[in-house]
């Protein structure tokens, strides 16, 4: 038989067969006590498909070994963050104390809004030391960029932005020397400002250095943080083609925000009125800004002399996810016995408190002292106070709410400094790190919240598996 009759043959097979499956009654056909039934054409073309038992077995076999690689993989980090020489320790031992602000961090780009990290220390952050390698890691895992908030004009010199300002500016802060004017607490979130009377004018640059990250070279957001006096402040922003003016004239605490058309590295705010300018924050696309504010000689005291409204109201138009305060290295020569520790920490508890109540959406950590050799005996050794200072540190961090971080510890503990400066990481006065020991102590913090991070999405894991 020829091909195409075949082909016909079996075409019109199929074709009655079709015809007999719709044409058949759903419920059969009853030939006496026996009950007819044809497939339905559905039922042919769309038949049933058997369980693989292997299979599936198979696939639940493989879901146990993946939770349960999970779960190794949670100890793991669990391990890391509770036994480590860079652990946080954390108020009532909350491994989710960070959680909030993770998710937060992750879902900043996607929703183009930027969220802050503020890293206030004494002089061991000066020239953006640790803060750049902190901002290195939120950027580079949740995006960003820019050097975060910077003051109208220059206090302290930073690798991360260049800044010069000029005209009628008066420096105002609760401490420094005797040319910083005392101001009644009206110093914003930087603890310092600068009040202008007139004009003035701020010209920014991005980061220039080889060793800055790229994403500090460019910025697209500026925003002149400020609290108004009687009159308005007029202030005019110029970036490349980009020019804009805002004018206020209500007194308090206001933010002007100048969103660039396209990337800048450098501009200019120009400013005329009657008002204290807290600073401008330099931003990039959505993300993490980590702002660098460093406060020389500071013992960490001051946040109770700055007036709590202006600084609650400034913090509100901040959008502030942590809040870094380092501090301690200062008071060690002068803390001599239990008590004068136990006064010294019951204050910094009262900082704690300060800043929490002005931002209460903000985790707080709290940073203490690193090592510190003073010569005894003729030997450098680790000062005296040092161990039972980061020991009551840590306490009242934890009792006020707060996480703590040990750099003492982070860097080997007790005499650990002089071996610091044995290999070039830190300086001949046995205190400061060097830029490469300050780098690799801002590494091992941001391990600590990587650690962190990595317990935070491995319990998301386990969770959504289970």
């Amino acid at each position: 038989m020829k091909s195409y009759k075949i082909l016909v043959f079996v075409a019109l097979a199929i074709a009655i067969l079709a015809g007999v499956c719709v044409a058949f009654p759903k419920d059969g056909i009853k030939v006496a006590d026996v009950n007819l039934r044809f497939p339905t054409l559905l039922r042919i073309l769309n038949p049933q498909k058997q369980l693989d038992i292997e299979a599936y077995l198979a696939r639940q076999d493989s879901l146990e070994a993946v939770l349960q690689s999970r779960k190794d993989s949670l100890e793991h980090f669990r391990r890391e963050v509770e036994e480590s020489d860079i652990r946080f320790w954390l108020p009532n031992d909350d491994e989710t104390f960070f959680d909030e602000m993770f998710a937060n961090m992750e879902s900043a780009r996607g929703r183009g809004k930027t969220l802050r990290v503020m890293h206030y220390g004494d002089s061991q952050i000066e020239m953006d030391h640790i803060t750049s390698r902190l901002r290195s890691y939120f950027q580079g895992q949740f995006g960003g960029g820019g050097a975060g908030f910077v003051p109208f004009s220059t206090i302290i010199s930073s690798l991360a932005v260049s800044i010069s300002g000029s005209g009628n500016l008066v420096h105002q802060s609760p401490f420094g020397d005797s040319t910083v004017v005392r101001a009644g607490g009206n110093y914003g979130p930087m603890v310092q400002d600068f009040r202008v009377m007139g004009s003035a004018t701020c010209h920014l640059r991005g980061a220039t250095s080889h060793r800055c990250d790229a994403c500090l070279q460019h910025f697209s957001h500026l925003t002149l943080l400020f609290c108004n006096r009687p009159g308005p402040l007029s202030a005019t922003c110029s970036a490349g083609s980009f020019s804009d003016q805002q004018e206020n004239a209500e007194e308090g605490v206001h933010a002007y925000v100048w969103n660039l058309d396209t990337l800048a590295d450098r501009a200019t705010i120009s400013v005329t009125g009657n008002a204290d300018l807290y600073g401008i924050m330099v931003d990039a696309d959505g993300g993490v800004a980590v702002d660098n504010i460093p406060m020389r000689g500071c013992s960490g005291q001051q946040f109770t002399q700055i007036n709590a409204d202006q600084l609650s109201a400034a913090y509100s138009l901040m959008n502030v996810g942590l809040i870094i305060l380092q501090f301690g290295g200062n008071s060690v020569p002068y803390l001599h016995g239990e008590q004068s520790i136990a006064n010294y920490c019951s204050q910094l508890g009262k900082q704690i408190d300060r800043v929490h109540s002005c931002c209460p959406n903000a985790k707080i950590l709290f940073i203490g002292p690193s090592d510190m050799s003073t010569s005894t005996n003729g030997e450098l050794v680790t000062y005296s106070c040092i161990p039972q200072l980061v020991e009551t540190l840590r306490k009242t961090a934890n009792e006020h709410g707060a996480a703590f971080w040990s750099i003492y510890h982070a860097m080997g503990g007790k005499n650990s400094m002089t071996a610091w400066v044995n290999d070039g990481l830190a300086g001949s006065d046995y205190i400061h790190f060097t830029q490469r020991g300050a780098d690799i102590m801002g590494d091992r913090l941001a391990k600590a919240f990587d650690n962190m991070y990595q317990l935070y999405k491995m319990r998301k894991d386990v969770e959504e598996i289970q």
